[in-house]
Parts: C-alpha cells; sequence; structure tokens
C-alpha cells in the first residue's frame, strides 16, 4: 500500500477528525501521533527522519493509507518527493493565535511532561518535535511564527493543483475531490477537542502515566 494523501498540517489543526475522515474514505489505517504512542519503537525512526535520515517510507509505513499529524506531517517534503501521486493536505486553523491557545492548553503540557523524563523511550523524538518551528516551545511569539511558516512553506512547495488547503469547519468536499471520492452521506468526524483531550490528561493523571 502507498500514502493516498500527506497531511502537512501541525497538531491541533483537526488531524484527528481528519484520520477518522480518511479511515473512512480509504478504508484503511491513518498514520497520526497517537501510532507512535501505540507504538514508541516507532520513535527512533521518526527521530533520525526529522534530523535528515529517513526510513525506506514503503516499509516503514507499510499498511498504512495516508498520514496526518507530527511526526509524519514534519517530514510532508520528503514524503510529497516519495509519492508524488498523493495530495497534501496543509490543516490549520483560523489564526496563529487560536492555533497557539490549543496548543497551550493541550500538547505543549504533554510534550513538557515527555521532555522531564530520562527513561521515556519518546522523549529524544520529542526533543526535536518542533525544532522546525521554534528553538524554544515556552516562546509563544517564536512558536506563532513557525505556524505562520510552515504555512508557507507548503503553500510555496507544493503545487497548487496537488494542494489541499484546509479548516475543520471545510468538511469533506475539499478532501473527497483531492481523492477523487464520493462524499460520504455522514457528519464529518469531531475528534479530540479540547475538552477531550484535557479528559484524558486528567485520567493521565491519576493513573499515573
Amino acid at each position: 500500500m502507498v500514502l493516498r494523501l500527506i497531511g502537512a498540517g501541525l497538531p491541533r489543526t483537526g488531524t484527528s477528525s481528519l484520520r477518522e475522515a480518511l479511515r473512512h474514505l480509504l478504508g484503511a489505517p491513518v498514520y497520526h501521533m497517537s501510532e507512535v504512542f501505540a507504538h514508541p519503537e516507532h520513535a527512533t525512526t521518526w527521530e533520525a527522519a526529522l534530523e535528515g535520515d529517513p526510513p525506506v517510507w514503503d516499509d516503514f509505513l507499510a499498511g498504512y493509507s495516508a498520514g496526518v499529524d507530527a511526526p509524519l506531517s514534519n517530514c510532508w517534503r520528503d514524503l510529497a518527493a516519495a509519492y508524488p501521486d498523493a495530495p497534501v493536505l496543509l490543516s490549520h486553523r483560523g489564526t496563529a493565535e487560536v492555533w497557539h491557545r490549543s496548543m497551550e492548553a493541550t500538547v505543549l503540557p504533554r510534550t513538557r511532561e515527555i521532555l522531564s523524563r530520562d527513561d521515556d523511550p519518546l522523549t529524544p523524538l520529542f526533543r526535536v518535535l518542533f525544532v522546525d518551528l521554534a528553538t524554544d516551545i515556552d516562546d509563544p511569539e517564536a512558536m506563532m511564527t513557525g505556524y505562520e511558516r510552515r504555512l508557507e512553506q507548503v503553500r510555496a512547495g507544493i503545487a497548487p493543483d496537488r494542494l489541499v488547503d484546509w479548516q475543520p469547519g471545510d468538511g469533506w468536499d475539499p478532501i473527497c475531490r483531492a481523492l477523487g471520492v464520493a462524499v460520504p452521506k455522514l457528519p464529518f468526524p469531531h475528534e479530540n477537542s479540547t475538552a477531550d483531550y484535557l479528559a484524558r490528561r486528567e485520567i493521565r493523571a491519576r493513573e499515573g502515566r
């Protein structure tokens, strides 16, 4: 199986909803950060890829029909070259400020937790996960500048007829057009809201994870 769609959007841009939507459209697994948590042995491969030493993508991503969210989206250039027939989906929020507010409520606290541990197999990956955005994840202005830079880079680097510029409210239509599939007669998934994320964080805290 080859990737039929490459997600280039950052976390907290509707990527969990996209994962579920693409699973439905393509009928096969979709790579997402949740796969790294489920398979921590993947972390070293992603760390190497982010540092310029990618795997043989067909081997590493065998069985996946598409991918969204970090760390896969960090590798959008390499994956776009490896799968030239796959549309590239750039998911984003209304503004950098809206995106950062969501990150600060969810992903960044989790990132800080992981970075504080020396024995977590994901720690080395998280040390490099956001370096293409900012050298300091605690600098909001630098993170928002990095967010805007990612949007500019993808829009400049992918041909307009291949790029799917998408926000969560856009729903099925742009994705289905890019994939050449019918629009489902189902509501677009709405997964992993900030409230959902925080509820899971509370469960992890109670369980000591």
